[in-house]
């Protein structure tokens, strides 16, 4: 199903940062998180990066809620690794270094 997700790409330090940014109400299909590995894989295609040498990272934004759960977080995922830690989250330090960098 067609789906719809935000997305950034940044180079930081000698590394590359696919960020890619769940959408909620305003995409009709598959969540970042459930596509994650296709989707990164068809980002990597289409922008001539090799999936082994970048950094992926889901974002989760705010959704204005009253609940802290619902806060934005960033959350680097790890593809090889076993479902227990595949996701990583990303402290305010890093994710404030990787989207202050250029493209």
């Amino acid at each position: 199903m067609p789906s719809s997700c935000g997305l950034k790409i940044r180079h930081v330090d000698g590394r590359t940062y696919v960020i890619v940014t769940e959408m909620y109400q305003d995409n009709p299909g598959t969540s970042v998180t459930y596509a994650g590995r296709s989707l990164a894989e068809q980002i990597c295609e289409q922008k001539h990066l090799d999936l082994s040498q970048i950094t992926y990272v889901e974002c989760n934004p705010d959704t204005n809620s009253k609940l802290s759960f619902y806060d934005e977080e960033y959350f680097q995922v790890n593809f090889e690794a076993d479902p227990q830690h595949r996701y990583r989250q990303l402290t305010k330090e890093e994710v404030t270094k990787i989207l202050a960098s250029e493209q």
